[in-house]
């Protein structure tokens, strides 16, 4: 953002902290990671890391390179090979650099634009490559708050406040974000944060070399097919997710209104593509109504397909994770959950989760003589705002002869698991799964006093 940007939007956040309800949370994460607020009802807090909030440029530059490139056009010269925005940005040097001015004859002058075409190059390379820097910061950060999301109670919405931004050859990456959104039912809302924005005609002023109409006619034109670029990133996570984009409005106190409210209805469709190549292409989807409606449907534009077979212990691994920071309960295995907690002192207590597995429901592979199967059981720790404090994992290697299989469809198996805590509330999760995809996800809330 710019420094401008950041003043009305911290401005109209600050407004909207106002109006919390006392069960409302909230969280501040910024794309530098830096000074991060996790979920609070502390009102002082949040005004607190609303200050701290500021542009933080990867690679903050006192004065603007020769020529101007912007990431866009970047992406367009090294990426796309436009060879009309080389011949902008090679203009563009020639005018900001003075070679064209000095030359006097017709070996000059092609010498002056072969420096003023390799200027040019040179500088789409620089800044393509902090460009894809920014952009993967910007899309890990992301996906890291939707996954610290999937551990909250109640609704979950992310507000994401950008200027915008474009994702080469990164498309796949945000299709990843929506997909484990849709999954964890966390929403995606978008707000511009330039508000009611105006491409100048004679570009940026903020610039130190801005461009000769005359020389560089297209430079208007960048600017504002760059604004439409930008802004796709911003629309796509939000209608995929079943967010709001809001954009050109300067009102920002309504935009982060509407942005932070839950869709009155929503819909989750499943589609399964049927003989599926493992090439990670794009393919649309258009969901529409059999009839006409009054109503208007807001969904993803279609999906890429895996770059390669899923990997079972993968998936096993990252179902068990989706399951540990998420608050829905799942039964596929009858397990028990208990807590108990012992006070050392009045600062310090054990907490012990102990669960209890009934195996009947589990299918045993015969090998050897022996029935095998394993159990995976991750227990997790969470404080009262939802904020993960720590967690565990075990891994129960069962190969049983045929009286202990017969004894254990009896009387199960019984873990335990211990963490070390403070006194206050707390929500033990627990996870439960076995080699053939069977699952249990289990709550436990605790108070420690």
């Amino acid at each position: 953002m710019k420094v401008q940007d950041v003043l009305t939007v911290r401005q109209a956040a600050e407004r909207r902290v106002e109006m919390m309800q006392p069960t409302d949370r909230a969280a501040i994460f910024k794309t530098s990671g830096e000074r991060n607020l996790d979920f609070t009802d502390d009102r002082g807090k949040l005004h607190e890391a609303l200050l701290q909030i500021g542009p933080r440029p990867i690679s903050p530059s006192e004065m603007q390179e020769c020529p101007y490139m912007s990431y866009y056009m970047a992406d367009l010269i090294v990426n796309k090979n436009d060879p009309q925005a080389l011949d902008n940005a090679t203009r563009d040097a020639l005018q900001c650099s003075g070679l064209g001015a000095s030359a006097s004859n017709a070996a000059e002058i092609a010498i002056a634009q072969q420096t003023a075409q390799n200027m040019a190059q040179s500088a789409a390379q620089r800044q393509l490559a902090l460009g894809d820097s920014e952009t993967l910061l910007v899309l890990r950060s992301l996906r890291d708050v939707v996954r610290r999301m999937a551990a909250a109670p109640g609704q979950r919405i992310v507000v994401l406040v950008s200027p915008g931004f474009i994702t080469p050859f990164l498309e796949q990456e945000v299709a990843e974000i929506i997909d484990y959104a849709l999954r964890e039912n966390v929403i995606v809302s978008a707000v511009d944060a330039r508000g009611l924005y105006v491409p100048s005609l004679y570009g940026d002023m903020s610039r130190q070399n801005l461009p000769n109409l005359s020389t560089s006619p297209q430079e208007s034109v960048y600017e504002s097919m760059e604004e439409s670029a930008d802004d796709y990133v911003l629309s796509n996570l939000s209608e995929s997710s079943g967010g709001t984009f809001f954009h050109n409005s300067n009102d920002l106190d309504q935009g982060l209104k509407q942005a932070a409210e839950t869709p009155e209805y929503y819909y989750v469709l499943g589609f399964s593509p049927q003989n599926m190549k493992f090439d990670g292409a794009f393919h649309g989807i258009n969901v529409k109504f059999t009839k006409p409606s009054k109503f208007s449907i807001q969904a993803r534009k279609g999906y890429y397909a895996p770059k390669q077979a899923p990997n079972a212990q993968e998936e096993a691994r990252q179902e068990i994770q989706e399951a540990i920071f998420s608050q829905e309960e799942t039964h596929d295995l009858p397990v028990d959950l208990h807590t108990q907690f012992f006070k050392a002192s009045d600062q310090d207590a054990k907490l012990s989760v102990m669960v209890h597995v009934d195996v009947k429901r589990m299918h045993f592979q015969k090998t050897g003589g022996r029935n095998n199967n394993d159990l995976t059981i991750a227990a997790a720790l969470f404080d009262r705002n939802g904020s993960f404090i720590s967690g565990n994992e075990k891994i129960l290697e069962m190969h049983w002869k045929d009286e202990t299989l017969e004894h254990k469809l009896d009387r199960g198996v019984t873990l335990k698991s211990s963490f070390d805590v403070k006194p206050g509330s707390y929500l033990v999760r627990l996870v439960v799964r076995d080699n053939e995809g069977l699952i249990a996800a289990e709550n436990g809330p605790i108070e420690i006093p």
